[in-house]
């Protein structure tokens, strides 16, 4: 395959995020010479290392398979037939590819048959029994991809089943990158997610065309596992802030404080961060519109407090908080977002 891709790389100087610029401007003349139209440029560049990418517009289009379309999936699938690409899909419901399909994707009967001619093949799915399923299940995708071609997994798991799915997907040569993302529905639906990788080198090389069509950064890590790590210890961190803003916002408005001052102080003092200000604009507006399913948050720290304990680390918060997730997905609440936790520390 031929793309129109080109990296713009920035020189160390005393020019700092001015040779940035220039390196933009170089590579947006290039892109326009080998393409008569204006081809969308995607920019990333991050502050002190000052490195930045320009994405051109592709030349052919991609093959890409997608396992797995729920909140996250059905948005990075969108982004991939929104970008011309030809996209097969599949999901253990097949009603929720309706969107997709109307789009222009096609939809596949099992993992198998989605990937058998793709050259990429991406799985978004709950958990590690579900991504043992969609690669090495009866009907998985792995032994029907083609030799040579790459596999990306942006689910959340633990880093032992990561392991073996790579041992396995090197024995069936196939390039296999672990990609799990940071950002949530709306970044997977504007093509701003960020992908924590663990990979090789080259297979993270052979991935990059369709992962820069489905977010902004792909941060590689280390070999095959690195990115489950950390994955878990960003989910870890904010699980535990969301658990933590809930029972805080529930002892504010016991105690008849204005929330929506209280909110502010905590979100523009020591404790805030982004998790809480998130969690204080849902809790407050009482909008459970899903972003990030409460059951799946209970996993993820059920899977770091797995991680740290096999560390030797002796964690005292990741069972706290995954009990408190756990305990609203029993009473009811598992369909909604994560911010809905609140509901079960609010008082009267």
């Amino acid at each position: 395959m031929e793309y129109a891709h080109l990296t713009a790389q920035t020189i160390a100087s005393p020019n700092g995020c001015a040779d940035i610029r220039r390196a933009h401007d170089i590579a947006h003349r290039r892109l326009l010479d080998a393409d008569s139209g204006h081809p969308p440029l995607a920019v990333n560049a991050r502050s002190g290392s000052c490195r930045t990418r320009v994405q051109g517009r592709r030349m052919m289009s991609l093959n890409v398979a997608v396992l797995g379309l729920g909140i996250m999936g059905a948005g990075m699938a969108h982004q991939l037939v929104s970008a011309g690409h030809r996209v097969t899909v599949w999901n253990r419901t097949a009603a929720r590819a309706e969107p997709l399909v109307a789009a222009g994707a096609s939809l596949a009967d099992t993992p198998a048959q989605a990937a058998r001619d793709a050259d990429f093949v991406i799985a978004m799915v709950a958990d590690n029994h579900a991504s043992r399923d969609v690669w090495l299940g009866a009907d998985g995708a792995l032994a029907a991809m083609k030799r040579g071609s790459v596999a990306i997994d942006c689910s959340t798991l633990d880093p032992d089943w990561v392991a073996e799915l790579g041992a396995a997907m090197s024995e069936a040569d196939v390039k296999f990158v672990e990609a799990p993302v940071t950002g949530s529905k709306a970044q997977a639906e504007s093509g701003t997610l960020r992908f924590f990788v663990g990979a090789e080198e080259s297979a993270l090389t052979a991935a990059q065309p369709v992962l820069d069509v489905m977010g902004t950064e792909a941060i590689r890590l280390g070999p095959v596992g690195s990115g489950a790590v950390m994955k878990l210890a960003n989910n870890f961190l904010s699980g535990l802030q969301a658990a933590a803003f809930a029972e805080a916002l529930a002892l504010i408005e016991a105690h008849g404080l204005d929330a929506t001052l209280a909110a502010d102080i905590l979100r523009n003092g020591s404790p805030g961060s982004p998790m809480i200000g998130l969690m204080a604009d849902r809790m407050l507006a009482r909008d459970y519109t899903p972003n990030f399913l409460i059951p799946l948050m209970a996993k993820d720290l059920g899977y770091a407090e797995r991680l740290m304990e096999a560390t030797g680390i002796r964690s005292q918060l990741a069972g706290a908080a995954r009990a408190r997730f756990q305990d609203a997905a029993d009473a009811g609440l598992g369909d909604r977002d994560i911010s809905a936790v609140v509901e079960r520390t609010r008082v009267g």
